[in-house]
């Protein structure tokens, strides 16, 4: 198969890839099998984390070029790009200082002799999503290489610049040719790779149909799997959050990355009627303020969707969601210029039997519920078959903290729409899937916890340990 580098702020073809013939693949597990086997798992930590902290430092160097890599390739606005790359090396650089506090062998209490220590499983598979080009790699990479794996990447089909970039990085950092594996691979061979015995796990962040593909096949393999799914968090609004703080923190949960973010908010709930049309009066000219534009200057404050396919998507769902009574408060259109850009929409009256009341809206779209009372709200919140993340805005934390307790999510936010940072773990329940990346959480994924005992010379052989 073909991978493509479409600008998505012009609707032209930049280049294409050609992508992996069966015989390279065979070659790239080969070849991450024996590096892992003979060279990076028995590298010391101070050793891989010098060629990680390289990468770091390259990345950070080099910050402009790979901004606009993702902003040429994608259509994420320029001052994005920039802190996704700046995340990136900030992920980059946790886990090489952390690593050999998380590699700790740790002596398990009240048995004398006894510890458990971490070790690496072998050559993993990521498949990783567009949206974050850089930044859904760094956090798989960065842990799993720190632990002394090694890892093939299968990246999105219309991310193929980024792709090279960021293998380049590697390469560039010193790692040793199959450390990190770039690969331009179809779906028939993604299902190859993960067969292999020498594969011995693999991480995915997209869809749930993908998530279920990909588990059902390394399942058969009874190969370890992380998923990071769909998501469709709800913002609950609580009386006593300042109105237009409420509305200023709504509208960055909804359209950051053009709305193309999983752990964004994508139900906005709002306590209270009256409080309810106070607010949607100050969403909609928010939203509507929002100005398209190229994604490079940064002026633009609306950037374009990433691709034709995925605009057309969503075009698609408000048309389903009218057809089911929804109303259109702004936007629902395509905006008039090259490229694929859509006016930022707000849906509303949006019932259990409306198709869209499931569904994720991957763009500045969003779903708005005005809920009679706290437990009208909660009920609402959890009322979908996602459990990424979800946010609570209100001036009582402590009340914050108790519905966030009753929301059913991997991850709450009170007073912000979301956050991501190496020290906080990420991952979702339910149809958000399982697992985590980030933090300690994201580092013990993909290792081997080996327990070793020790008893003195001529034990008995029946003698209860710890006795």
């Amino acid at each position: 198969m073909e991978y493509k580098a479409i600008n998505p702020a012009t609707g032209q073809l930049v280049q294409t890839f050609e992508g992996a013939k069966d015989h390279e693949i065979e070659g790239i597990i080969a070849t991450a099998h024996g590096v892992f086997e003979l060279d990076w798992r028995h590298r010391s930590v101070a050793d891989r984390a010098r060629v990680i902290a390289k990468a770091a430092s390259i990345l950070r160097d080099k910050a402009e070029e790979y901004a606009q890599t993702i902003t040429r390739e994608m259509g994420k606005r320029i001052a994005e790009a920039r802190v996704e790359v700046a995340l990136s090396a900030n992920i980059l650089d946790y886990y090489a200082q952390r690593a050999h506090e998380f590699l700790a062998p740790q002596q398990l209490p009240d048995v004398s002799g006894a510890k458990v220590h971490v070790y690496p499983v072998g050559v993993l598979l990521g498949i990783e999503p567009w949206n974050y080009p850089y930044y859904q790699i760094a956090r798989v990479a960065a842990p799993q290489l720190m632990v002394g794996n090694v890892l093939i990447l299968k990246h999105a089909e219309n991310v193929p610049q980024c792709a090279l970039a960021f293998a380049r990085l590697f390469e560039e950092a010193g790692a040793p040719p199959g450390v990190y594996t770039n690969v331009f691979a179809s779906i028939e061979q993604v299902g190859k790779i993960i067969d292999d015995p020498r594969v011995r796990g693999v991480t995915l962040t997209g869809s749930e149909r993908a998530g279920a593909s990909v588990a059902e096949r390394a399942g058969r393999n009874l190969k370890k799997v992380v998923l990071e799914l769909g998501g469709n968090d709800a913002m609950i609004v609580l009386e006593d959050a300042p109105l237009d703080w409420a509305i200023n923190t709504a509208l960055i949960g909804r359209t950051l990355n053009c709305g193309q973010v999983c752990v964004g908010s994508k139900r906005i709930i709002v306590v209270g009627k009256q409080r309810g049309e106070e607010f949607l009066r100050g969403f909609k000219k928010a939203m509507t303020a929002l100005q398209a534009g190229d994604p490079g200057d940064a002026n633009t404050t609306l950037g374009p969707i990433s691709s034709e396919r995925a605009l057309e998507h969503l075009l698609d769902q408000i048309q389903r969601a009218v057809d089911a009574g929804a109303v259109i408060e702004c936007g629902g259109h395509r905006i008039d210029r090259e490229g694929f850009y859509i006016e930022p929409t707000i849906l509303s009256n949006l019932n259990t039997g409306n198709p869209i009341y499931r569904e994720e809206l991957f763009g500045p779209i969003a779903s708005f519920f005005v809920a009679a009372n706290e437990e009208d709200a909660i009920r609402i919140a959890n009322d979908t078959q996602y459990g990424l993340g979800g946010s609570i805005l209100t001036a009582d934390l402590e009340r914050g903290e108790q519905i966030a307790a009753r929301i059913d999510s991997g991850m709450v936010f009170v007073n912000r729409p979301f956050a991501t940072i190496p020290q906080l773990p990420f991952g979702g329940i339910k149809n958000s899937g399982f697992g985590r990346e980030l933090s300690m959480a994201g580092f013990e994924e993909f290792v081997n916890k080996k327990l070793v005992t020790t008893d003195p010379v001529c034990t008995p052989p029946t003698k209860p340990k710890g006795s």
